[in-house]
């Protein structure tokens, strides 16, 4: 049974084009019909301008199986030195059993450049390991970089659980978001250097008596396609096949990336070819939609938007206190238009009383004489 993956909004779904929003089959208007694939989708772009020419189901989530390798690349790349010798333990040698893997052995010293080579053309899942533990100091931490970096690129249908692609729980992507990786990874010459490599060595182990042994490109796209710049291929029970593959001809560079084919009638890589071959007889101008470009995302939502009209301010009056509170208010705030005639005033009702308090002095002291 097929995992039930995320539910897919509408702004996701939007992304590199409203055109690229539905389920079905998009390809510009009055352009040959595209190649019948047993892929549940797939899309087609331009690695130079990010033109998308056509896609099937570009945002629907399927499982990467080791095209999710392409993810690992992206991201630890440029933090490695390909001189830099390692050595394997243990846990990076903690795959599937079956699974697809280069042969590295506990203990065993590596250059990060065969390692590179061992993913790329042997889909080595120790070499994932591995490499991933090196560039963040633990696989796990690993796959957190590269949820980072799909995040970065625009990628955000994309999560990770292994570095190498083998299945687990939430682990999906979608043929836009491997498209957006990919032209990242084509953007690196070291990876278009290994992705193009044919065979390599991997060297013997003399301290623990292990000869060394070679191995050979799986992606028959560059034997086959003329103008093929490499790509990588995926599988498993859960995922089916899996491809992703560019190449030039005439100026341009297309990549094609599909997910959940089927090898009958014809393999992966083939499809990927009929689907490129598609692609370059296609006008130059043909579009459907675009990959947006690293950090784009991150940009708009930084965008300042317009704030709310201020209500007007409104001024509020002091409560009302009375002809007597607010003279006593104007006093105190050193108001002399009010102290002055406050001060005679007071003066005046002084005098008054002091007046009329002498008089009836005087009146008492007559009255005392006379009963006397």
């Amino acid at each position: 049974p097929r995992p039930t993956p995320p539910a897919t909004t509408p702004e996701q779904a939007a992304v590199g084009g409203e055109a690229l929003a539905g389920a079905g089959l998009v390809a510009p208007p009055g352009s040959p019909a595209p190649p019948a694939v047993t892929a549940s989708t797939w899309l087609v772009a331009d690695l130079d301008t990010g033109t998308v020419l056509g896609a099937c189901g570009a945002h629907v989530p399927g499982t990467p199986a080791s095209t999710q390798k392409l993810l690992l690349a992206a991201t630890m790349l440029s933090r490695l030195d390909p001189k830099q010798v390692a050595v394997a333990t243990r846990a990076d040698l903690d795959i599937e059993p079956g699974s697809s893997a280069v042969g590295l052995l506990v203990g065993g010293r590596y250059s990060v450049e065969t390692l590179w080579l061992g993913l790329l053309l042997q889909s080595g899942n120790d070499a994932a390991n591995m490499l991933a533990r090196l560039g963040a100091g633990s696989t796990q931490a690993g796959v957190a970089e590269m949820n980072a970096q799909a995040r970065r690129l625009g990628a955000g249908q994309t999560h990770a659980v292994t570095p190498s692609g083998l299945d687990g729980p939430g682990q999906f992507t979608t043929a836009y978001d491997l498209a957006l990786i990919a032209r990242a990874c084509f953007a690196d010459a070291a990876f278009r250097r290994y992705a193009l490599t044919e065979r390599t060595q991997i060297p013997a182990q003399p301290a623990l008596k292990k000869g060394g042994f070679q191995i050979q490109n799986e992606n028959q796209l560059i034997y086959r396609y003329p103008g093929a710049l490499g790509g990588k291929t995926g599988f498993t029970e859960l995922a089916r096949h899996s491809y992703v593959g560019a190449a030039q001809r005439g100026g341009r560079r297309l990549v094609v990336t599909l997910l959940g084919a089927e090898a009958r009638p014809v393999r992966g890589w083939q499809q990927g070819a009929q689907l490129l071959d598609w692609g370059f007889g296609l006008p130059r101008d043909a579009s459907v939609g675009r990959l947006v470009e690293p950090g784009e995302g991150d940009a708009a939502a930084a965008e300042p938007r317009n704030a709310p009209a201020a209500a007007p301010a409104r001024t509020v009056s002091p409560p009302w206190r009375g002809p007597a509170g607010t003279a006593l208010r104007r006093v105190g705030e050193g108001d002399w238009r009010m102290i002055v005639p406050l001060a005679g005033l007071l003066a005046l009702t002084v005098g008054g009383v002091a007046a009329v308090l002498a008089a009836r002095r005087g009146r008492s002291r007559r009255r005392g004489r006379r009963r006397a």
